[in-house]
């Protein structure tokens, strides 16, 4: 392990504190799992527009047809890799559509920062609105920590002060983690010296590791690994948020196979999550919700690709979602300035839904006004 991952894994434990998990009830507490799509994630070839002859005319190349379709309605249909049609079927899909913000920015950099931060496009802010939200809730000092973060090293929604880690390899931190944990030998490695100085560390590792086994299978990409840690971590019930990453949506060339790539590989992830946490009796507890930094423009460009763009669509999945389609898809004849689509629900209005209907808290301090609610969730 090299010194700056080993620190980058110590500084995000030592911070946590030894407060004993706990939880009213006998129900085990609520899970909120954010999915980043990286990069930009083509929305309008994700959920597509089968009625909508402009979809066409603007992706001459391309618009999605016939078996790339999976229809949904007469109106609407999935991208086909995405193997989501049981999840629709069984009314554990919502789709909220046209999701974005006032004055979009697209800059990858500054724009994730906005969804991250809950921000206006020209207000900076230090704190994750995850973050904003476990000072405010009482309810996240019980557990363990306020979130992990799995497949990349950013703590994005969480940074600024939250308890949360960073695991960019749950499979390896979980045999260092049990082997620097184990009393009968010596201390191994480095991370067994920090493991012993710092106490919280050591706890928090024991109850974190991410190495159990499931009767499902993972794929062995890095996101079905991280998805199966994502697992692991929810079986512990000792933290409200897990994030995973799933990068490489900047498709700004020969767009269609690596998207199809990437959305199978976020579909099988799903699937397998979904199949993995029923095993263990927490799916009706736990929320999976998608997120990426803008869309595509509509227009495709003249590399087989799509440059950034604007409003998106996002993914509600579990038990206690109202599955079907929530919201106004972005309407083709009436785009911007700039050619983009135009936002149709402000993304704070999504993320005010799971503080108020999810964890039955206050959405006020979090994000300093009211938004309009988006009717995705059930109680």
């Amino acid at each position: 392990m090299k010194r700056r991952d080993l620190l980058r894994i110590g500084a995000g434990l030592s911070a946590w504190t030894s407060i004993p998990f706990a939880w009213a009830g006998d129900a085990p507490p609520r899970l909120l799992i954010l999915i980043e799509l990286r990069g930009g994630n083509d929305g309008l070839n994700t959920v597509v527009p089968l009625d909508d002859g402009r979809y066409f005319d603007l992706r001459p190349r391309l618009a999605l047809r016939d078996d790339a379709v999976v229809a949904l309605s007469d109106r609407v249909g999935l991208n086909a890799a995405l193997g989501a049609k049981p999840l629709w079927d069984a009314g554990e899909l919502a789709i909220l559509q046209g999701v974005g913000y006032p004055q979009p920015n697209l800059s990858h950099f500054r724009s994730i920062e906005i969804w991250d931060t809950a921000s206006d496009s020209a207000q900076y802010l230090t704190q994750g609105w995850l973050t904003r939200l476990a000072a405010s809730a009482p309810q996240f000092a019980r557990f363990s920590a306020d979130g992990v973060i799995l497949g990349a090293a950013d703590l994005g929604p969480l940074a600024g002060g939250a308890r949360a880690i960073s695991l960019i390899d749950p499979e390896r931190f979980a045999r260092q983690a049990r082997l620097a944990a184990d009393d009968s030998g010596p201390a191994r490695g480095a991370l067994a010296h920090i493991l012993r100085v710092e106490h919280d560390i050591s706890r928090a590792a024991a109850e974190l590791r991410p190495d159990v086994a499931f009767q499902t299978e993972f794929s062995r990409t890095p996101f079905g690994l991280a998805m199966h840690g994502a697992a692991a971590i929810a079986s512990t019930r000792r933290v409200p948020v897990i994030r995973v990453t799933l990068a490489g949506f900047d498709t700004h060339q020969n767009q269609l196979q690596p998207q199809a790539n990437l959305l199978r590989q976020f579909g099988e992830g799903v699937l397998a999550l979904r199949s993995a946490l029923r095993e263990i009796g927490l799916w009706d507890s736990t929320l999976l919700l998608t997120y990426s930094e803008f869309g595509r423009r509509p227009h495709e460009n003249g590399s087989g690709g799509t440059d950034h763009g604007t409003a998106n669509a996002m993914f509600a999945i579990g038990p206690r979602v109202k599955g079907g389609l929530h919201g106004e898809a972005p309407a083709l004849d009436r785009l911007d300035g700039n050619g983009n689509l135009r936002a149709t629900t402000d993304f704070r209005s999504v993320y005010a839904m799971v503080v108020a209907r999810w964890w039955q808290l206050d959405p006020q301090p979090v994000f300093g006004r009211a938004f309009a609610p988006v009717d995705f969730l059930r109680a």
